[in-house]
């Protein structure tokens, strides 16, 4: 293994462990970095779906250090999120995403027992959205009850956790039948993926496809690409069914085919090219999701291209200086500017990075599983 990947990530444990003390004087559950601070997320308060990342980069970090700055920054955070669980009403499918991250990985890395009933918590909180017509829904609005997304094949992992945990099959098949649903509908013949597709919630039958956070309806947003890369890869991992595996190398395939020159994604792989639209975010997910393909197949071309995009990464869109507190640039939340983020840091891009460069030195606790 080259010895830049262990200098990155010692040096992302340097600069965290100086930078993230920022965040605890803050106060906030850091959402992304830009102008020397840490801004919290636009919506929804500690009910956004990305709040589990900043505890789960925190315990990346102490996986890898056993610094315990690390774990009490964790532990603030995640504090905060279980106490949405009171609030409730922001609450949606991305409870993987919030509460495996923090509690689930407090639970694995310490043994702490009420870190293991708040991420069971949460697994029947994702039960609960299940629509036996056969799909977990994503939002809460009325006029969205028929609304289901690409994004929801990551969150399926707090779901198997729960059953592997409780020995309760039912956590497991609600994950299989959500899958299979999303295999169906959501994976294109060429192996392109759907961002949002709604279903009719009293009979389950396709309505119709969204654009959602792509360039436009029938595109291929990026970061959709690799949640779908990624998380039929933890389904097979889960579950170990050969159509997951299928679905992945297919997807997969269709990512490697659309990465630049310069190891960089695009924010949407069919926008046009009038406009430079990065989002970095889709690169360091599909790197982890491959690396995972290659230790599934044992074939040598996904962990090429999961290299090729770390060191796009590394070579032009990294900040390491202390003004800049997070890592990775260019970090883009959606194709239209939907207030979230372009072009600018954002905590969860750090996330995948960080816990790339871990797989690269055998160091990933996979939080995932």
């Amino acid at each position: 293994m080259p010895n830049r990947y262990e200098d990155a990530l010692n040096r992302a444990a340097e600069k965290f462990r100086r930078t993230a003390q920022r965040a605890a004087d803050q106060g906030i559950i850091p959402y992304k970095s830009e102008g020397g601070a840490w801004i919290p997320s636009p919506f929804a308060g500690n009910g956004w779906w990305t709040g589990g990342f900043w505890p789960g980069l925190m315990w990346l970090m102490y996986a890898r250090t056993k610094d315990e700055f690390f774990l009490r920054e964790a532990r603030r955070t995640q504090e905060m999120l279980v106490e949405q669980f009171r609030v409730f009403r922001e609450l949606n499918h991305d409870v993987g995403f919030m509460y495996l991250l923090s509690c689930g990985a407090d639970y694995k890395l310490t043994g702490d027992r009420q870190a293991r009933q708040d991420t069971l918590h949460a697994a029947s909180l994702l039960m609960g959205r299940f629509n036996p017509a056969g799909y977990i829904r994503a939002w809460n609005n009325p006029d969205q009850a028929g609304y289901a997304i690409i994004d929801c094949m990551m969150n399926l992992s707090l779901l198997y956790w729960a059953s592997r945990q409780t020995e309760d099959p039912r956590f497991a098949h609600v994950a299989d039948i959500h899958a299979h649903t999303a295999l169906r509908e959501f994976v294109r013949p060429n192996g392109s993926v759907s961002h949002i597709v709604e279903f009719d919630p009293e009979t389950g039958a396709r309505v119709r496809e969204h654009a959602g956070q792509g360039y436009a309806l029938g595109g291929q947003w990026s970061r959709g690409q690799a949640w779908g890369l990624y998380g039929f890869t933890l389904a097979y991992r889960n579950a170990k069914k050969p159509e997951y595996l299928e679905a992945a190398e297919k997807i997969a395939g269709n990512f490697i085919a659309h990465i630049r020159p310069d190891g960089l994604t695009d924010c949407d792989f069919c926008q046009p090219d009038t406009e430079e639209r990065i989002d970095n975010i889709a690169g360091a997910i599909a790197a982890c999701g491959l690396m995972e393909l290659t230790v599934i197949t044992g074939k040598d071309d996904y962990h090429a291209a999961a290299l090729q995009l770390v060191d796009g990464l590394l070579d032009s869109c990294c900040d390491w200086s202390d003004g800049h507190l997070g890592l990775l640039t260019r970090c883009t939340a959606s194709y239209h500017d939907d207030g979230a983020g372009r072009h600018t840091n954002i905590t969860y891009g750090d996330y995948f990075f960080v816990e790339a460069l871990s797989k690269l030195n055998r160091c990933d606790p996979m939080l995932w599983l």
